[in-house]
């Protein structure tokens, strides 16, 4: 049986701390903004590393690929071939850069770039979420 909790929980985390990013108004502290947006960008970091995990155990359990690749570029591919996606395969791959270029500390371009995919990126990961459980998502809150 594949336990897809926490996955679900880190998407839940995600969209939290996205919306509470969105909520802050202009005059909102910079060091303030700075922080949410590192809590942002880490919530990510987790949500990805959760569904490659989950992801690669759908692939397996409820699909039969045997031993699809432990690498996160691989897993996004099978997925796509196997038609998990909606979105296509390209947005993925900018997803897994992404996931990849948050490893490297002090690269403001790069975190820019991350909290601009990060929204896209939990839509299409709800989108996944739903197609591989079959449960749909609760609608967020405003």
């Amino acid at each position: 049986m594949i336990e897809y909790d926490k996955f679900r929980r880190s998407l839940d985390r995600l969209e939290e701390q996205i919306a509470h990013y969105r909520g802050l108004g202009p005059s909102a502290p910079r060091l303030t903004r700075e922080g949410i947006a590192e809590s942002v960008i880490r919530r990510f970091e987790i949500c990805y590393d959760r569904l490659c995990k989950v992801l690669q155990r759908h692939l397996v359990e409820a699909l039969g690929i045997p031993h699809p690749p432990h690498s996160p570029n691989p897993i996004p591919r099978l997925a796509h071939e196997n038609d998990l996606f909606e979105a296509p395969i390209e947005q993925w791959m900018r997803y897994s850069r992404a996931r990849i270029a948050t490893q490297r500390d002090g690269d403001r371009d790069q975190a820019r770039a991350a909290l601009d995919i990060i929204p896209d990126f939990l839509d299409d990961a709800i989108t996944l979420y739903e197609t591989m459980t079959r449960e749909r998502w609760n609608l967020r809150q405003p």
